[in-house]
């Protein structure tokens, strides 16, 4: 083939790649736009007042994930009426959590090349209190009973709990003082007895007891533990194995988690557990699904979790002590705060 035949044919190329690259763009922005359309059948959302005070009655705060013009925007319903009708606040979180008449919301800044992401601590009219910058992909949000200390957890490399190949940041800010814990890795932790030092170690999933203490997940070495965290020392102790994303119930007596079981697909490894913090004993829940999440606890019998759904995700509720079966609780929702 000649000089000017193999140029034909690179000419041929690009216009190729360059028709699918078009097509892609397209099919991405209609994809957006089609979102943007309220979904037939779905949940009636309106804009309104959104409080996160502890008055007013009790209902959920969440992402709603329906499709529409309030796309991603907190939203609330009554608790007794969890798909109902959504009142919308304008504010769009990625990840959310209150609690004492604070929210933590993390957010994506949408720019021309990159997006970058920042936490932002809402009161109890959603405005907000502070912002800071994170250093990666949100993934985890909790705030302290009484609403003074926040935490988050983002993901700086890799973006998947189910594999090794990927790190973590979890930070803690005490919204009174103003003081932040950049990283949990500047805590001094121990495993019986024995400081753990090691390089690969992670922290994900805080979940608050009071405004002093808290449980999270320390990885190291292939293994994942509960541990039991001090912010005024900042120390740890691990206190159980195979724990990840736990959630304190409301009595303080349990932790609700993620545990990788024996068998499970490397891609699906989780099973909905639930441990005694006094005896720990521990015991699977009758959700026998994959669980990606760190659960809520709606009241000291209940958790609340999110699964894949057609719009996102969609929130499933099971009672904690392993009686019952799962069933669908809000439809197209994440990331829920029971108030009031």
């Amino acid at each position: 083939m000649g000089t000017r035949g193999r140029l034909l044919v690179l000419l041929a190329c690009v216009l190729v790649l360059a028709c699918v690259a078009g097509v892609a763009v397209w099919r991405a922005g209609a994809r957006a736009h089609e979102k943007d359309q309220a979904q037939a059948g779905g949940p009636a959302v309106r804009a309104g007042t959104v409080s996160l005070a502890a008055d007013g009655g009790r209902r959920i705060v969440f992402r709603s994930m329906a499709w529409g013009p309030h796309r991603d925007e907190l939203t609330t319903v009554p608790a007794g009426a969890p798909d109902g009708p959504r009142t919308a606040s304008g504010v769009k979180c990625l990840r959310f959590y209150a609690a004492g008449g604070t929210g933590i919301c993390l957010q994506a800044v949408r720019g021309p090349v990159n997006d970058t992401y920042r936490a932002v601590v809402l009161d109890s009219g959603l405005r907000v209190t502070r912002t800071i910058g994170l250093a990666g992909i949100p993934t985890r949000a909790r705030v302290s009973p009484s609403g003074r200390m926040v935490a988050w957890t983002v993901f700086v490399g890799g973006d998947s709990y189910a594999g090794t190949n990927f790190s973590t940041r979890t930070s803690i800010l005490d919204t009174r003082t103003g003081t932040l814990v950049p990283t949990l890795e500047d805590y001094t932790v121990t495993r019986d007895g024995s400081r753990v030092r090691a390089a690969d170690v992670n922290f994900w999933g805080v979940t608050f007891a009071d405004d002093q203490h808290f449980y999270a997940t320390l990885a190291t070495g292939g293994h994942t533990y509960l541990i039991h965290g001090d912010t005024a020392t900042r120390t740890a102790v691990t206190v159980h194995t195979n724990v990840e994303c736990p959630s304190l119930s409301p009595d303080g007596t349990r932790v609700a988690y993620k545990k990788r079981v024996p068998g499970a697909s490397s891609d699906a490894p989780w099973r909905l557990y639930v441990l005694d913090l006094a005896t720990g004993r521990e015991h699977a829940t009758a959700e026998h699904r994959d669980i990606d999440d760190q659960a809520v606890w709606s009241d000291d019998h209940t958790l609340v979790y999110a699964m894949p759904g057609d719009y996102g995700s969609d929130l499933y509720t099971v009672p904690a002590d392993g009686t019952g079966a799962p069933r669908l609780l809000t439809r197209s929702a994440l990331a829920p705060a029971w108030l009031g």
